[in-house]
């Protein structure tokens, strides 16, 4: 996404810029910057994945052209260099466009250092919505490929676009071996602070628990961001844009381009000159060395290559020539070379904490914390998406290593699940999963995901079926696509539940049935625990709520019967109340909670929840606006409903209290609804997680255009307006509240990726969420919860581009709220977090015959998750040394694990855990080796040497692992550890 147009900041100080120029008849340098400087003249193109247009349109229309050009351009000068970022626009282009030719002419401008590769995932991610599993993710798939391809490994980032910047990516990066990273997009008069004080690099501890050991370099990119400056004070052309800008959908025939730079020339090229000279020097005086990073480049450049470096060509050597006079040398480069001459300086750099840089502003009144909730529908796919895949990874990977002889096609599996990692991965770009798309562009996300977890869904189907030797037949495969239990009117007696998690659960799965007396059995033909009521959703079907207990990444078969008499299953039973005035003081009268009780405790905490709506202007003459990006509220938030109908349906198991929200005491539909379940459990069964919540789940929509919903939930608490939310769902930031002259209310949203709390002393009250929201404490003992958004603006950019975000959606999000003392929630939340992340994958079907075989169970403590056990397919040897050709490698597993804990968080949970590899993977076979790896898998942890940077603390630590040969190592709070597991043949 381009910089410009939300950027006044930048216009004005280009005006400035301008004004030296027009009256000054010579360079004045400023003191800071006399003396010779070097300019490292990095060439990109910032090509993004979706956005305005889809990935095929920018295919067409540039994306192509783009790598083409540029592998034909730098062959053509040793001195030339391009960047290259994205790879889902370069895999497109290799396997599709790239000629034999171009390939080798790739694998050797790789080889002499003129093409570098930087981030290497498949796309530049998001850094506020997306959950850490899934930029690992997209990063580990660019970084499969690119060493598989060329056995290169990305060492810089390139995070120039991300709408702030998380201080989880610090991490993930240094995790993956990176030796620098570099963001762009902080809030505004943070960044010019930081100018002014030469704070712009530093070196970022972003984990709390790691800190030093997995600390990175960090480079703020300054004002003018990563596009080169557009204007020219001799033109009225875009600047240093020789091939002018992209058009759609077709590249022009005659190949000349809207707002093309004019070409160099004898009579243009000093100004040219003056002009570069003059930014770099600029840049210079906000950095302590003498070492400039020019980029040069914006959205959809080098579309045309040749007109570009021929023109730049001969501006860098004019300059190099005067270079006395200028008090400048100028180079092309890639980013590691700019690096690495910042770091031969081994000067002594301060430290950043794990402080993050969200929110993200541009201007007072244009506060990026909006997309945080846009299009919630898509931020709702993507992660059910993300937690189906993470669930078909590990029962694939259990099925290859279980049944060797398998009739499945395992490379057709393989390409199964690679159509739906491609979908996730795309999803995190930072115009993806943001919301901050177009209407076509989203239906392209959407379509991808649903193409992908289709392709997923069948294949866990196929396993569990060849597993068992079933029958396949066609109400089989189309049962287990839908939502619910199949098509109307079938009936699949069998519901096969597997647990992606490698934790002993309990816990309800919720399945849709047209009868109301049931029976549910086990595999031995005992009845099984359920409850069946009318559903909320439709007058004809039942939820039949089924309390299973599985094993770590098992599954277990279940029968639905008709009862034929006796029956097992309870009754829920409906108590209906009438509607009433929900503006009455007394909220036992109003239907309305007032409060929740600790049963163990037996605290009560006063507690209550309602809708309101945030009015927002849609008209720039009038004032700011919401977007896609931007959150600008006219006011504060207006209560919603006046009236609320209720229903309590009532059961031993599980109580539902369904409450309608309704506009006013006689309106005909409701406008929002809430479902609130209590669980509890019988004797013998554990409830430790399953009753310690209460459940809630929403229905929002279609709203009013210009209006944004939320959801406020007030307490008694003594919260002083703290809020505390989590970073990727893997670290918790401190948020207090900030009072700004302008845009308050907006600027003190923050994003809730999986979690957000507010404490006193004693209580705490968390939320969990499956999806991302903007959360926000506006006053004491609250927090209000952003749901849905639907607007409408008169900004031509916005029209220009479609971004106007006129959903009209309904949606329903679903949270878990838990409530307790400060220590039971800390032990609750860190599991409860991805116990709603990766529920149960239910499956429904008929089998042949009876026997059943379910999957050896992996099973680990409750403060470790196994974040992936998968098998990549990856065709590489660990050291590059051979590359394998042919079939995928389905010999090597990829698993990973984390601590969930912080450094002192728990007494208990808080502790390094010793786990014995070989023990926990025995159900997969017998282990025969294990590799350490870096985060993506590319590196062997031991060889791997990250760049030391020299700070005041001096720190002393080695990334050396050692794995003992009985296969055991100790997981330190907030580690992740990577392997690569290897097993005897069977």
């Amino acid at each position: 996404m381009d910089f410009f147009p939300f950027s006044q900041g930048l216009s004005a100080d280009l005006a400035v810029w301008l004004f030296q120029f027009q009256h000054s008849s010579h360079l004045i340098v400023p003191a800071a910057c006399r003396g010779q400087l070097r300019a490292f003249v990095v060439a990109h193109s910032h090509m993004d994945v979706g956005w305005v247009y889809t990935v095929q349109e920018s295919m067409h229309a540039y994306a192509a052209n783009v790598y083409t050009s540029v592998v034909e351009e730098l062959m053509k000068g040793k001195q030339r260099k391009f960047i290259a970022v994205e790879q889902e626009f370069f895999r497109l282009w290799w396997d599709a466009v790239a000629t034999d030719k171009h390939k080798q002419q790739v694998h050797q401008l790789l080889q002499e250092g003129q093409l570098e590769f930087v981030i290497g995932g498949q796309v530049m991610h998001d850094e506020a919505v997306t959950l850490i599993d899934d930029q690992i993710l997209q990063l580990s798939e660019g970084h499969g490929f690119l060493y598989e391809t060329f056995g290169i490994r990305p060492q810089f980032s390139w995070h120039v676009d991300p709408f702030g910047a998380s201080a989880t990516t610090p991490t993930v990066f240094a995790l993956a071996g990176f030796n620098a990273h570099l963001i762009s997009r902080i809030d505004y008069d943070l960044k010019a602070d930081m100018q002014k004080n030469k704070r712009l690099q530093f070196v970022w501890q972003g984990s709390p628990s790691l800190s030093e050991s997995q600390q990175i370099f960090t480079h703020v990119m300054d004002q003018y961001s990563y596009c080169t400056p557009s204007q020219l004070p001799f033109s009225n052309r875009s600047g240093f844009y020789w091939n002018g800008f992209a058009v759609f959908p077709d590249p022009p025939k005659d190949g000349v381009y809207p707002n093309m730079s004019l070409p160099v020339t004898d009579t243009n090229i000093h100004p040219y000159a003056q002009a570069m000279v003059a930014n770099i020097k600029e840049r210079a005086a906000w950095f302590r060395t003498s070492d400039v990073l020019w980029p040069w480049g914006c959205d959809k450049q080098f579309f045309n290559a040749s007109v570009q470096y021929s023109n730049m060509d001969l501006l860098l050597d004019y300059i190099n020539k005067h270079s006395d006079e200028f008090g400048v040398t100028v180079q092309y480069a890639t980013v590691s070379d700019y690096f690495q001459a910042v770091h031969s300086k081994n000067l002594t750099w301060e430290i950043r904490d794990s402080q993050d840089f969200l929110p993200y502003s541009t201007e007072p009144f244009q506060a990026w914390t909006g997309f945080y909730t846009s299009r919630s529908t898509l931020k709702g796919v993507a992660r059910r998406a993300s937690s189906l895949l993470y669930a078909g990874e590990s029962f694939f990977t259990q099925y290859v290593r279980q049944h060797p002889e398998s009739s499945i096609c395992k490379c057709g599996a393989l390409k199964q699940l690679q159509s739906l990692r491609w979908a996730v991965s795309e999803v995190q770009h930072h115009d993806g999963i943001t919301g901050t798309e177009s209407p076509k562009v989203k239906n392209m996300y959407m379509d991808n995901l649903m193409y992908g977890m289709f392709n997923v869904k069948k294949l866990m189907a196929s396993l569990i079926f060849d597993m068992n030797n079933a029958k396949k037949n066609g109400d089989v495969y189309s049962s287990v696509y839908s939502k619910d239990s199949g098509k109307p009117g079938t009936f699949n007696p069998y519901v096969i539940v597997y647990n992606p998690l490698a934790w002993n659960i309990t816990t309800f799965v919720t399945v849709s049935v047209s009868h109301s007396s049931m029976n549910v059995y086990d595999e031995l033909g005992n009845f099984v625990p359920a409850q069946i009521q009318s559903s909320a959703e439709s007058h004809s079907t039942y939820d039949l709520y089924i309390l299973v207990e599985i094993s770590g990444l098992s599954c277990k078969k279940y029968i639905v019967k008709p009862s034929n008499g006796k029956r097992s299953v309870f009754i829920g039973k409906s108590v209906k109340y009438q509607r009433k005035d929900a503006t009455r003081g007394v909220q036992q009268s109003n239907n309305l909670m007032h409060s929740i009780t600790d049963r163990e405790t037996n605290e009560t905490v006063q507690l209550t929840q309602e809708f309101l709506e945030y009015h927002v202007n849609g008209d720039v003459m009038k004032g700011p606006i919401s977007d896609n990006y931007l959150f600008a509220p006219n006011s504060s938030a207006v209560p919603v409903s006046k009236a609320v109908e209720m229903e309590i349906v009532f059961g031993n198991l599980v109580t539902e209290i369904r409450q309608y929200f309704y506009s006013n005491i006689t309106a005909q539909y409701y406008i929002y609804a809430m479902y609130t379940r209590l669980y509890l459990v019988p004797e013998g069964y554990d409830g430790k997680l399953l009753c310690h919540r209460i459940e809630q789940e929403y229905s929002v929509g279609p709203l009013e255009v210009n209006r944004e919903a939320i959801l406020r939930t007030s307490t008694n608490l003594s919260t002083g307006q703290l809020l505390y939310t989590d970073d990727n769902g893997y670290q918790i930031q401190e948020r207090p509240f900030k009072t700004y002259v302008n845009n308050t209310a907006a600027r003190n949203y923050y994003p809730m990726v999986q979690t957000a709390y507010i404490e006193d002393n004693a209580t705490r009250l968390t939320l969990l969420a499956e999806r991302a929201h903007g959360v926000s404490s506006q006053g004491n003992g609250q927090m209000e919860v952003m749901l849905h958004r639907r607007l409408w603006n008169n900004l031509q950019w916005d029209l220009n581009f479609n971004l106007t975000l006129n959903d009209s959606s309904v949606v329903h999000p679903v949270f878990w709220l838990i409530l307790g003392t400060k220590s039971a929630t800390t032990v609750l939340y860190r599991t409860s977090q991805q116990a709603l992340e990766h529920r149960p994958i239910v499956m429904f079907g008929q089998f042949s015959g009876n026997s059943f075989h379910p999957l050896s169970p992996v099973t680990v403590p409750p403060n470790l998750h196994v974040q992936t056990l998968s098998i990549p397919g990856w065709r590489y040897s660990s050291n590059h040394t051979e590359q394998k050709q042919g079939d995928a490698d389905f010999s090597r597993v990829l698993l990973r694990i984390r601590h969930l804990y912080e450094v002192g968080e728990d007494p208990v949970l808080s502790q390094p855990v010793t786990v014995n590899l070989k023990s926990l993977l025995k159900g997969l076979g017998s282990v025969k080796s294990v590799e350490e790896r870096s985060l993506t898998g590319t590196w062997d942890i031991n060889t791997l040497k990250r760049w030391k940077w020299k700070t005041a603390q001096n720190p002393r630590f080695s990334n050396s692992r050692n794995i003992s040969e009985e296969y055991i190592v100790t997981v330190h709070p907030k580690e992740i550890r990577t392997f690569f597991v290897y097993f005897q043949d069977q």
